[in-house]
């Protein structure tokens, strides 16, 4: 039997309607008889599925932040919107985690504002697992930072290990920075600042991932800043739909290939739920107290149960927990070598502080500077 959890579930979040989220909804009970939905949205959608629902709340939200608001704006002025509310419920403990297929942005600002960051934390990333050849594959940042300082990507590298440890029950997994080349020397300056911070500072860090690599299943946690991320999943979701509609074209361009299509169809549908996001679920938002699982915009009844699925996941295997740990040991293990170089720089035996890999690794384990939150949830749009 499973730990009982109770996730928070934004029923007007997604292009496809309140009906979908429901429909997802209610195939998520289904599967997990141990889980509990507290679903938020407008009374005339949440109250009458609550009703007809075992273990099935309504918590009646008025406002909904649409996807072309300004993030952080909408967070602040809509306090009774079904994103705010939601990661309220998740703030106050009426809920363990919270999925939404709804605004992005909207999601990262309200868990960064109202839910909050991890201790240690400086910015919250979104990954999105990848069906890399043989294995998944983890990509983080996919569009909370456009912005990114070297230091980020060492907590994101963290992060993202312990959810691939977690959820996916991948062992020691292997991380790999998103970079031209694979050699030490390749990239520009931030690019090589972000190596030498990864090497000094992460065990599991196997060098860089070129572009061409990222879907060979080489690495099951892959690094970047969010601004090319964001661009590099979307050029590879636009690449699979576009090679599925080259190979319909050519399977009905004739009859002996229509009667071949026929042998192979079993094996094209495995082929295209395996590489389709809805699979997943969404992208989980790693850095915040609580679990919280953005979705797809056009994610279907069966993304919207898995979404949720993998936010239950997340709680139980109290995915915030082992970051929150795994940030505080290494914030432990960089304060103690600034302090062994402090000393030997101080009896001439060594380079000051500063000039070394492991004061790099110091830099990237520091805490969150005031604001960063609020200015990281209004990069995703």
């Amino acid at each position: 039997m499973a730990e009982s959890v109770t996730i928070a579930v934004d029923v007007m979040g997604g292009d496809l309607g309140p009906s979908v989220v429901l429909a997802g909804a209610s195939q998520a009970l289904q599967a997990d008889p141990d889980l509990h939905l507290v679903l938020v949205g407008p009374a005339g959608e949440v109250e009458p599925f609550a009703a007809a629902h075992d273990r099935v709340s309504a918590v009646v939200a008025t406002e909904v932040i649409a996807m072309a608001e300004h993030p952080a704006n909408a967070v602040r002025a809509k306090k009774d919107s079904s994103i705010v509310v939601g990661c309220r419920l998740v703030k106050e403990g009426a809920a363990a985690g919270f999925f939404s297929a709804g605004s992005t942005g909207a999601c990262l600002a309200a868990a960064t504002l109202v839910v909050g960051r991890v201790k240690g934390v400086k910015r919250p990333a979104l990954g999105q697992v990848l069906p890399a050849y043989q294995r998944p594959c983890l990509l983080i940042d996919v569009g909370a930072n456009a912005d990114c300082k070297p230091e980020y990507l060492v907590q994101f590298a963290q992060m993202g290990a312990v959810y691939m440890e977690a959820i996916m029950g991948v062992e020691s997994p292997r991380v790999g920075l998103l970079n031209i080349g694979s050699e030490d020397t390749k990239g520009n300056e931030f690019a090589q600042k972000a190596h030498g911070l990864l090497a000094a500072s992460v065990p599991q860090f196997a060098g860089n991932c070129e572009g061409g690599d990222l879907m060979a299943g080489a690495f099951d946690v892959v690094v970047c800043d969010g601004f090319t991320g964001n661009v590099c999943l979307k050029t590879i979701e636009g690449t699979a739909k576009t090679l599925f509609k080259y190979v319909k074209d050519a399977l009905m361009g004739s009859l002996p290939s229509k009667l071949g299509a026929l042998l192979v169809k079993g094996n094209l549908s495995a082929l295209k739920v395996k590489l389709s996001p809805d699979t997943y679920g969404g992208a989980p938002l790693l850095g915040v107290k609580g679990a919280v699982i953005v979705g797809h915009g056009s994610s279907n009844a069966t993304a919207i149960k898995n979404g949720i699925a993998v936010a239950a996941a997340a709680v139980r295997a109290d995915v915030a927990g082992v970051i929150a740990a795994t940030v505080g040991r290494a914030e432990k293990a960089a304060e103690a070598a600034v302090a062994v170089e402090g000393a030997a720089a101080a009896d001439g035996t060594a380079p000051a502080v500063g000039d070394t890999a492991a004061a790099d690794a110091a830099a990237a384990a520091g805490t969150p500077a005031g604001g960063e939150g609020e200015a990281a949830a209004s990069d995703a749009r």
